[in-house]
């Protein structure tokens, strides 16, 4: 019970702050504005879905697939910050509609929203908006230190479970009630809010690839 409790609270501790859904609720507005109420709760539900997979899947299998394509974290860092880079550029530039939008297109999209809004809830609501390089490369270095082999893995499997369902609770609540929180802040002010998370998405973008780079560079020296 112990390794349990000590291995949850790492996993939570640690990929919390780096997911940081606060400053990516935002983003997922800006991007599902269009939809209703109902489609941005779906659209919710779904991302956190994909957040837990996504966080089990490296936690899990993340050093045996990077070990199987012969790739680096430093090489995840840099492609993953220049999708996030790219991401937070075509927010900066889209046109925001109003809080409330258009009744009648959130009608139309909510009946097609089934069909159209599964890939979209995973690229680039999934990756890389809400779970990025940085919280795939924290999950992978989780996974190395509890994975040496099947009895570590067994036995770390039951926190790795708990830890990545905690961490999609956390980002679906965020994205679940954003909206209600933006719309306090009327039109003006939920633009001004999401242009400014885009710019900071951008930065994060840049100091991912930086990051990446200068790992790189370490290895050249």
């Amino acid at each position: 019970m112990r390794d349990f409790i000590e291995i949850f609270l790492v996993i939570v501790i640690a990929l919390v702050p780096v997911v940081n859904p606060l400053s990516a609720a935002p983003v997922f507005i800006s991007m599902t504005r269009q939809l209703s109420s109902r489609g941005r709760n779906l659209m919710a539900k779904r991302v956190g879905i994909n957040a837990f997979l996504l966080i089990l899947c490296s936690l899990f299998i993340g050093r045996f697939v990077l070990l199987f394509f012969g790739l680096s974290v430093s090489i995840v860092q840099v492609g993953g910050g220049i999708l996030v880079c790219a991401v937070a550029w075509d927010l900066l530039r889209q046109e925001l509609p109003s809080v409330g939008g258009d009744e009648n297109a959130n009608t139309r999209e909510e009946r097609s929203i089934g069909k159209t809004s599964l890939a979209e809830a995973f690229y680039p609501l999934t990756l890389p908006v809400t779970v990025g390089p940085g919280s795939i490369s924290v999950a992978i270095t989780i996974g190395v230190n509890h994975t040496d082999n099947v009895q570590t893995l067994l036995t770390a499997a039951p926190s790795f479970v708990a830890g990545a369902a905690a961490v999609a609770l956390v980002i679906y609540l965020c994205f679940r009630y954003a909206y209600q929180l933006l719309r306090l802040l009327g039109n003006t002010g939920a633009v001004i809010v999401a242009r400014l998370f885009a710019f900071i998405l951008l930065c994060i973008g840049v100091q991912i690839t930086w990051n990446g780079i200068a790992a790189l560079v370490k290895t050249l020296m």
